[in-house]
């Protein structure tokens, strides 16, 4: 029997309360988990398990959407704690989450040092110094646009770019649901684009999120604001309108 649970985290981050919301998806043999928090988030994913009767020691698998701090932070955690699970994601991310290639984020970051004035230059450095601290893991297998995963119901992998190149989001078969990952956000019950100024490619971003229309989604998940509420493909409409106009 297919299930599907949302590990909704709660916590202070720049002196901000934020709330994100990790997927578990299981089936008789299987239990995955789609992105996993900010480093040291593996003891608040194991409470969140475990306030819905799971023991996270049942993973099988963890599916990243993207290399993005707030996705992988624990996921060498993870692997510690677990060593026979299995990591996968998108064939051109795998790079940046074993370390092999440096951070489109961290470069990102770096780019911009010169542009800043005194005061925002040391909070970029402490941003820089923070995703350098991100903890390297290797990819055990990596996946490709359109790929069908035999697990909790069938896995589409929906190759979603414009937040970053290599993001995915993951459309559940059996369940018509789409989660998101950072493809699209929730920010006062509406629908927008992950934080404009992360976003990689706006013009690709708002391209992913055309191409979701082609699916029917029942139920979407937003990494950044949980269940959407609301007619899912008119929001997506809506939202591919506002950006079309700017």
């Amino acid at each position: 029997m297919n299930q599907i649970h949302f590990l909704d985290i709660s916590f202070m981050y720049n002196g901000s309360a934020q709330v994100i919301t990790p997927v578990l998806l299981q089936d008789e043999h299987e239990m995955i988990l789609v992105d996993c928090g900010y480093p040291d988030f593996l003891p608040l994913l194991q409470e969140a398990a475990y306030k819905q009767h799971l023991n996270l020691g049942a993973l099988t698998k963890v599916i990243v959407t993207h290399h993005d701090m707030d996705h992988i932070g624990s996921l060498a955690a993870l692997k510690r704690a677990y060593p026979h699970l299995e990591i996968i994601a998108y064939e051109s991310e795998a790079p940046y989450i074993a370390g092999k290639k440096t951070s489109l984020r961290l470069q990102q970051a770096q780019s911009t040092l010169d542009q800043l004035s005194a005061d925002e230059k040391q909070q970029a450095e402490q941003f820089i110094h923070f995703l350098q601290s991100i903890e390297p893991i290797a990819v055990d297998r990596t996946v490709t646009n359109h790929e069908h995963l035999p697990w909790c119901g069938g896995i589409e992998i929906v190759h979603t770019p414009g937040h970053m190149p290599g993001h995915i989001s993951l459309y559940v078969t059996a369940s018509k649901m789409l989660i998101a990952g950072d493809a699209v956000v929730i920010e006062n019950g509406r629908l927008e684009i992950a934080n404009p100024a992360y976003t990689l490619d706006m013009q690709e971003a708002t391209r992913s999120i055309r191409n979701l229309l082609e699916y029917d989604i029942e139920q979407l998940i937003c990494y950044h604001g949980g269940v959407f509420q609301g007619d899912i493909k008119q929001a997506l409409r809506e939202l591919i309108q506002a950006y079309d106009q700017i």
